[in-house]
């Protein structure tokens, strides 16, 4: 087996560079190939223990992002290393020890499940593939993971339509931690759920990452979710991160106009309380065909000449903050 050594000072995932460009139908002018720019150049750190957040609108690169953290798809360019180990490298057999370590909660649990096949045995069926435990052994060790996650011993026989959409939550998280991992990525993992039903599972995923040492890289567009989860948070706009900070410094000292914008959409459960909002003008560019300058440039209300012509860099404007605007430039 491959060796992973727990570091505390090193980070446990290290995204460099990272490129992941497709391939679309039709061609430009001068017959070049036309491609969409999901992820373009990303940098961040995910340190062990943590919750690292990433936020956006639809279409802004964050689901590809955990795609490309757990290898599900190959980047254009750029690296991802896992403790060290860049796994966008490994040999097909090398990443089949690492993947162990490195689990995806799905957004969808109707579609992450089967539903032909009972909630017990498809948690179980990773220690089948990967064999880490003896096989009589097995059925108890999934029940014990069910139990984990708050679920009773008789949903192991219960299939897909017999329980609830926590339920259903609940398993794929239980399927996701049988093989006690050091990452869980989570892709939006309570947007299909009631409002109550959110804060049982974000509830439960606080709890099971203090009992567990879990590292958690958490992706959503429900900024309430990340605030009270998050511990770290990086906001994408058309494939680039054009802010990250800790949570409470971004919601307290908000940079890039486009942040401001998403913070202020937040909904208020006060109808009596007056929330200065801002509302962006145009529409976001096509990932297909972006603008010269500043991917923000056709919505942003601080625009400049120089934002129209050269694309802003992620700078730290303090220990803790960075933000990629020229209006925040030393």
């Amino acid at each position: 087996m491959v060796n992973i050594l727990e570091n505390k000072e090193k980070p446990i995932i290290e995204v460099k560079d990272l490129v992941c460009h497709f391939t679309v139908k039709g061609e430009t002018f001068f017959g070049k190939k036309r491609k969409l720019r999901a992820v373009d150049g990303i940098n961040f750190n995910v340190y062990k223990g943590e919750t690292f957040g990433i936020v956006g609108e639809s279409g802004c690169g964050k689901s590809t992002t955990a795609k490309l953290i757990l290898n599900m798809i190959p980047p254009t360019s750029g690296s991802v290393l896992f403790n060290g180990l860049d796994v966008t490298t490994l040999s097909p057999k090398k990443w089949r020890e690492i993947r162990v370590h490195m689990q995806l909660m799905f957004q969808d649990p109707m579609g992450a499940l089967d539903p032909y096949m009972t909630i017990g045995k498809q948690v179980r069926e990773p220690l089948d593939i990967h064999k880490t435990e003896v096989k009589t052994k097995r059925k108890e060790v999934a029940l014990d993971i069910l139990e984990s996650v708050g679920m009773e011993g008789y949903m192991y026989d219960r299939y897909l339509h017999e329980i609830s959409g926590g339920q259903r939550q609940r398993s794929v998280l239980a399927r996701a931690l049988i093989l006690h991992p050091q990452l869980l990525v989570c892709d939006e993992p309570v947007s299909a759920l009631d409002v109550s039903i959110q804060a049982q599972v974000i509830n439960l995923l606080k709890r099971i990452q203090t009992e567990k040492s879990l590292t958690y890289v958490f992706i959503s567009h429900d900024l309430r979710i990340i605030r009270h989860i998050c511990n770290r948070v990086a906001v994408m706009y058309l494939g680039k991160i054009i802010e990250e900070a800790e949570c409470q410094e971004l919601f307290n000292n908000t940079l890039h106009p486009y942040t401001k914008a998403l913070i202020n959409a937040i909904p208020i459960p006060d109808p009596a309380f007056a929330k200065e909002k801002t509302l962006l003008q145009g529409e976001p560019p096509s990932p297909i065909d972006l603008p010269k300058g500043c991917r923000f440039v056709s919505r942003c209300p601080s625009v400049s000449e120089r934002c129209r012509e050269e694309e802003p860099q992620l700078k730290s404007i303090s220990e803790n903050h960075k933000v990629a605007c020229y209006l925040f430039e030393k």
